[in-house]
């Protein structure tokens, strides 16, 4: 044979062997990523081809499935009460990756959850049967909290204390996830969304924390009881009006001037809300002391899922005395969600023991056989003393009966409660954030509800924690406990 043509045919023969090994590569090794890549369409035109399972709340379905007629996509997503609802499903949309509870169990939703195949399913290889997600979310307190909110723009979550469910997670302002489902028209639902200065895409329950102002109180209140700083809310406390904080001049000053904040023992400084008797608190416990006890109630926790991961909220480290000072008022760098806030007058309602909070109760297959049971699964920790936690409501319950949180009472429920007023920009340029944490108790039923009201229309002067965010706390425990 010609020895031209000899290495030529070995070249031939060397180029087909590595296509064969390419391809034996793709086909064993590179197939599921490929399969899985998020730009194959084969995906999506799976993933809609038959209806998904249904997000559940008190028993009723939530979401649906529509049949398409201008698509590949056989089925769209679709929402009912979709704005009142948004914060805790999120969307599955044909155009953008799912969020919030869509996004956790998108494999159940849609049916490729291997824990759904049955034999023949397997033996087949078909998709099973979606399955359904049932949430812990109370429908009645869910739309309390949303109706009182209105056209504010806020945030609220309710806990049951006692076994960490959570029955309602509200955002406002709000969007139907309707809007997004479809992938004719999503782009320009997303467009307008996220040109909205109001951003009603981010999930303020669980996902913007803020200065907690006031509320943040309670915390250092309870960190001066568990050391013996105090013995009792009713002791005076060493606390100077003003407080000048430590190296430097500046003197802290009280909202009211007439306030009895000198000396004040804890249950009067959290009626009147005394800035100087907790940043002196805050400094004469030392940083780390307030910062351990933040911690117990969920501060810095970087994993709080609920199953939606909540941000962290958080307490800072490595300060001087006055940036500790101002710490100890819920200012400075210290940031909280609703659900953070929530959980602390959950613990504090529940004897000092903080149960895991969790927004989804079971999933199911397609026929109603649970698969998972998470209210059975929670975590339950002593993080106080019981009788520190009996003072602190006992405290909390002054709040609402005497103090700044009158806008609170119920007949019939004891209710207990803090308010607070977050300076916000620079030299408190901007509007102030509107706090409450509180907790209702009746006929062996208890609520803990925290709210945020970040900007409504009221003049600035008559925005305050009391005035705004109480009402929608009163509402919302109205509902669960009426």
């Amino acid at each position: 044979m010609n020895k031209t043509i000899r290495r030529v045919s070995v070249f031939t023969l060397l180029l087909v062997f590595a296509l064969l090994i390419r391809a034996t590569w793709v086909q064993f090794y590179e197939g599921q990523a490929l399969a899985d890549d998020s730009d194959n369409r084969r995906n999506v035109i799976e993933t809609y081809s038959e209806p998904l399972g249904n997000i559940i709340v008190a028993g009723k379905a939530i979401t649906g499935s529509a049949r398409t007629t201008d698509s590949d996509l056989a089925y769209k997503r679709t929402y009912t009460n979709g704005k009142l609802y948004a914060a805790v499903t999120g969307y599955a949309s044909q155009a953008y990756a799912p969020t919030q509870l869509e996004s956790i169990y998108a494999d159940l939703l849609n049916g490729t959850d291997s824990r759904l195949k049955t034999v023949m399913d397997t033996v087949t290889n078909q998709r099973a049967e979606p399955g359904d997600v049932v949430t812990t979310i109370d429908p009645a307190v869910q739309k309390a909290g949303y109706d009182a909110l209105g056209d504010k723009k806020g945030a609220a979550v309710a806990i049951d204390p006692t076994t960490g469910k959570i029955l309602a997670v509200v955002s406002t302002p709000s969007y139907d996830p309707s809007s997004l489902t479809d992938a004719n028209t999503a782009g320009t639902a997303w467009k307008k969304l996220n040109a909205d200065a109001d951003k009603p895409l981010v999930n303020r329950a669980l996902r913007q924390p803020l200065p907690p102002g006031s509320t943040f109180k309670l915390v250092v209140a309870a960190a001066a009881l568990e050391d013996g700083l105090y013995s009792s809310v009713d002791e005076k406390t060493d606390s100077p009006d003003p407080y000048t904080l430590p190296g430097t001049v500046t003197k802290l000053h009280n909202e009211s001037a007439s306030a009895p904040c000198e000396n004040a023992s804890i249950r009067v400084a959290l009626q009147y809300s005394c800035n100087t008797v907790f940043a002196k608190m805050a400094v004469d416990l030392g940083q780390d002391k307030v910062k351990a006890m933040a911690e117990k109630f969920g501060f810095n926790d970087q994993e709080q899922d609920v199953p939606v991961r909540a941000y962290a909220s958080v307490f800072p480290s490595d300060m001087n005395q006055s940036s500790t000072a101002l710490s100890g008022i819920g200012q400075y760098d210290v940031t909280a969600t609703p659900l953070q806030m929530a959980m602390v007058s959950a613990a504090i309602a529940n004897g000092g023991k903080l149960v895991s909070p969790h927004m989804v109760s079971t999933i199911t297959d397609s026929g109603g056989d649970v698969l998972k049971n998470y209210d059975n699964e929670t975590t339950t920790t002593q993080i106080l003393s019981s009788g520190t936690a009996e003072q602190l409501q006992s405290a909390m319950q002054t709040v609402v009966e005497k103090g700044t949180g009158t806008n609170a009472l119920i007949d019939g429920v004891t209710v207990g409660g803090k308010t607070g007023t977050a300076q916000h920009g620079e030299n408190n340029s901007q509007v102030p954030y509107a706090w409450f944490t509180s907790y209702g108790k009746a006929d062996g039923k208890q609520i803990a509800v925290a709210v945020l009201v970040e900007q409504s229309n009221a003049a600035r002067s008559e925005v305050s924690g009391g005035g705004l965010a109480a009402p929608v706390a009163k509402a919302m425990m109205e509902a669960a406990l009426k």
